[in-house]
């Protein structure tokens, strides 16, 4: 399977859009998404330095354009997943047809103001704790009044919240691990943001959004979304609540991802999955920072997505387990059943009770992706239904 993964902030650097340029209708496309995020793109991309780009109100937008500036590159028709980092997760979401790309832009340009908007309320940082054993980091960071906002896996947690915490949280570091501060605004996905996540929400109420075309997976929890109104939610909501990527990188793992693309300004992902994926199985990685790398993305694309065809492709959808646990089909609902939309194919048994799986599309169950007894992860797919749909 095939992955394309969209950084966040932090990954910027200073004219890392003007090779994009030399791409017919790469200008205008920036300047129409200027008009909408509010912010000059163009100018941001190419000649801004490296103090305007990590300006929050500035940074986020960027970041969305530059992804989907590049995905329209990709044959995203191939691509079996999509997931991205922080405010990476909006280009994602349009990548995987939940957003149109404007919406994003917009969506991005506003999250960004809000957040520089509420940074500066109070002071407060970010520190990032390298090495130590996670779960004794975690409850340092608590201990000390703080909020463990990101979870990068490979050794990296992320403590945010007020500036004279961390400066104490940093004089008192948890076993074996180290204490970086970050060079960013304030504390984002932590409770100091509550007043962008109630702006980005008031806006995002009026976007009109669809179901995932691929396997959309979520920083909140790892987990696949199936359904678009739950991840425009989940967009919202991640504004205050914590990016779990570590659990996005376990999911890339269980459900088998051999290759990835990581769209500019590439790098930072690819590093993370470099360290916490190893072995024989590690994915295969290209990272796409110029249109000179195109050609390898496109060669990765063609070796471990779907097969190039001039047929039109199969109309089906993915349905994904929607937790961890032991898989059950429906009783008496065999391959070549007629589905309905919303109907229960199945269900996970949890440690915390069973968890429906439901159709999110009508049509014919096409194939049995796992079975009865067989151990799932969130995300894992479990079957694929095609034909009509409702």
């Amino acid at each position: 399977m095939l992955a394309v993964l969209s950084p966040g902030q932090g990954s910027q650097k200073p004219g890392f859009l003007s090779p994009w340029l030399t791409l017919p209708g790469a200008g205008a496309r920036l300047r129409w998404w200027s008009a909408l995020a509010g912010v000059d793109l163009l100018h941001l991309g190419t000649e801004a330095d490296a103090d305007e780009i990590k300006d929050t109100a500035r940074t986020q937008p960027l970041l969305v354009a530059a992804a989907l500036l590049a995905g329209e590159h990709l044959p995203m028709h191939d691509v079996g997943l999509v997931a991205g980092h922080s405010v990476g997760e909006l280009g994602a979401a349009a990548l995987a047809g939940v957003l149109p790309a404007e919406a994003a832009i917009a969506l991005a340009g506003v999250r960004g103001r809000e957040m520089a908007a509420a940074c500066a309320l109070e002071p407060t940082g970010m520190s990032a704790v390298l090495g130590g054993d996670a779960d004794a980091v975690v409850a340092a960071i608590e201990q000390h009044g703080l909020h463990p906002a990101n979870r990068n896996g490979a050794g990296q947690i992320v403590a945010a919240g007020a500036v004279d915490a961390l400066a104490k949280f940093g004089e008192e570091p948890p076993a074996g691990a180290r204490v970086r501060p970050l060079a960013v605004a304030g504390a984002f996905h932590t409770p100091y943001m509550a007043p962008a996540e109630q702006a980005l929400a008031a806006v995002a109420g009026g976007v009109t959004v669809a179901d995932p075309a691929r396997i959309l997976l979520s920083n909140r929890d790892g987990a696949a979304v199936v359904h678009g109104r739950e991840m425009l939610q989940r967009l919202v909501r991640q504004v205050t609540a914590p990016v779990r990527w570590d659990l996005v990188m376990r999911t890339l793992r269980d459900v088998g991802v051999t290759g990835i693309v990581e769209l500019p300004p590439a790098g930072t992902l690819a590093g993370l999955v470099k360290r916490e994926l190893k072995g024989d199985n590690a994915p295969e990685i290209v990272t796409l920072n110029t249109p000179d790398d195109l050609p390898k993305a496109l060669d990765l694309i063609a070796r471990h997505g779907g097969a190039p065809s001039f047929e039109p492709a199969p109309a089906f959808r993915i349905v994904v387990a929607t937790g961890a646990g032991v898989f059950r089909p429906a009783e008496g609902l065999a391959e070549g059943d007629d589905v309905r939309s919303g109907q229960v194919i199945g269900r996970v048994e949890t440690r915390q009770g069973p968890a429906d799986i439901a159709a999110h599309t009508g049509g014919v169950l096409l194939e049995w992706l796992a079975y009865d007894d067989d151990p799932v992860a969130p995300g894992r797919p479990v079957a694929r239904i095609g034909g009509h749909q409702e």
